[in-house]
């Protein structure tokens, strides 16, 4: 692996960590239903928390070795 492509695999791991990283902290979050404006926020949660769930799978597909040509 070259230089580059180790530093975008970096990047990858780097960025599934942040990814998974932000999951959790969706998942630990308990809504306020009582609050005002909270089923808003609950949704924009869910939300956030499936386009992170897509990249985590679109980012688990990509090959190692072509990870810096993307």
């Amino acid at each position: 692996m070259s230089p580059r492509n180790e530093s975008a695999e970096e990047t990858r791991l780097a960025t599934l960590h942040e990814l998974r990283e932000l999951i959790a902290a969706l998942d630990r979050r308990v809504p306020q239903v009582a609050r005002v404006g909270e089923v808003a926020i609950a949704r924009t949660a869910a939300a956030l928390r499936d386009e992170a769930a897509r990249r985590i799978e679109m980012l688990e597909r990509q090959p190692d070795d072509h990870a810096g040509s993307r």
